[in-house]
């Protein structure tokens, strides 16, 4: 146990993690020495993003060129560590540069936050209530949605539920937002909180039987309402794949979607892999992958059992290829305006509005689900996910660069394997 930890300086926190838990070993403090910026003032705006900050964590940032979205050509940045997202994902754009394309829509954009209460009087009362402080509702949040009205957003409805047939005596006031280019949890959880007071101020002087009771009031992360749609197609006889004609290759993919459908093991791994590049994008751009990831596995639930995000099939030898998506994201606000890297990366997609950037998210992860699935139909996901992990392994073996391009170059027409390149390694080194 640890009292003020807090309240400790950074170099302090540091010295008593490796005290306690590195074997005071003088490398571990080395090691996060390693990776502080040499700019201090931008280092300080790093330990000022979480709470006892002792480092930093650097992850690689990359770009996946050739996304021709709606006729117009994108470059990607993703952050991820996994060695094959990249190379996949601009692989499969580049394959749909050539095939028309990907089309977008955003189908709506709205967000919704709830106030859950409990009332155990009559329910007519408390819906004629509601009804009498409707307007009451929107005009004590005017002060703090009167910026994001001028942008076109703010309050759109305001209903209560009946929610007892779920659980007794509970209600929900739900409440749907529009906030622009803005992620908008922070103003939507605000407007809550002062749509909680109005209501139990107002309840005081209203209700005259029962007992109301708001419990919390806080924005809801599946967002059903903020959605885009992503697709492509193309005639199967130009769809030719790792040597598979069009016609084979298209018709196996169209069934390895319907296994993802009707197989909730296979479901999730494949949307995991829908998720490898939708995450990748949202963290280079300074969004909530946790609440992407959310909204996302609870849209994939949303008839009841969990089923693919993605869905393909062939109509008079045509193949289509779509997802549809929750993405409630923001180009503005946040880690948007602070990390410099977030601001380059959204300089890169030149600059995008909120709606742009769904478009560009639901396209990296059908991109991303195409080359998973792609392989696995063909040649497996082994091939080339271990072809990327083969730089991983030598780097942890200590290759020198030349015994790493002599590798490199033995494995070009080799299966990889962890234990066979370890072999290769002590051949090369005389071992």
């Amino acid at each position: 146990m640890v009292k003020g930890f807090s309240k400790l300086t950074k170099e302090e926190k540091r010295q008593w993690i490796c005290q306690t838990y590195l074997d005071k070993e003088p490398s571990a403090e080395q090691v996060f020495a390693t990776y502080d910026l040499a700019d201090s003032n931008l280092q300080k705006l790093h330990d000022d993003f979480i709470e006892n900050a002792i480092g930093n964590y650097v992850l690689p940032f990359a770009v996946a060129p050739n996304f021709l979205i709606d006729g117009r050509n994108y470059t990607v940045p993703m952050v991820v560590e996994e060695s094959s997202v990249v190379a996949a994902v601009s692989k499969a754009a580049k394959f749909w540069s050539e095939h028309g394309g990907f089309h977008c829509q955003v189908r709506s954009m709205e967000k919704v936050g709830h106030i859950h209460l409990f009332f155990d009087g009559n329910k007519q009362e408390l819906f004629q209530f509601f009804n009498q402080i409707d307007a009451l509702l929107y005009e004590d949040t005017s002060a703090l949605t009167e910026n994001m009205r001028k942008r076109g957003g703010g309050i759109s409805s305001i209903m209560l539920k009946d929610m007892t047939d779920s659980l007794e005596h509970y209600y929900q006031v739900f409440v749907t937002f529009l906030t622009g280019d803005a992620m908008g949890a922070n103003f939507i959880n605000s407007c809550l909180e002062q749509m909680t007071q109005t209501i139990e101020r107002e309840a005081l002087t209203h209700i005259t039987h029962g007992n109301l009771e708001v419990l919390m009031s806080i924005l809801s992360n599946y967002t059903p309402q903020c959605l885009v749609r992503a697709e492509v197609s193309a005639p199967t006889s130009q769809m030719s794949y790792n040597d598979i004609t069009g016609e084979e290759f298209a018709s196996d993919f169209v069934r390895a979607i319907a296994v993802a459908n009707a197989d909730v093991y296979r479901a999730v791994t494949h949307n995991k892999g829908v998720m490898n590049g939708i995450d990748a994008v949202v963290i280079a751009t300074g969004n909530d992958f946790r609440a992407v990831e959310a909204a996302a596995h609870a849209y994939a639930a949303k008839e009841g059992r969990y089923k693919s995000l993605t869905q393909a099939s062939l109509t008079d030898g045509i193949f289509h290829y779509s997802i549809e998506i929750p993405l409630a994201i923001g180009t503005v606000g946040g880690l948007t305006k602070l990390h410099p890297m977030v601001r380059t990366a959204l300089k890169i997609l030149e600059n995008p509005s909120a709606e742009a950037l769904m478009r560009i998210i639901a396209c990296v992860g059908l991109a991303q689900n195409f080359a998973a699935v792609s392989s696995l139909v063909t040649h497996g996901i082994q091939k080339g996910h271990m072809k990327m992990h083969l730089v991983n392994i030598l780097n942890q073996l200590g290759a020198t660069p030349e015994e790493k391009q002599q590798l490199m170059d033995y494995f070009k027409d080799k299966t990889v394997s962890h234990s066979e390149v370890v072999q290769a390694f002590n051949r090369v080194r005389g071992q």
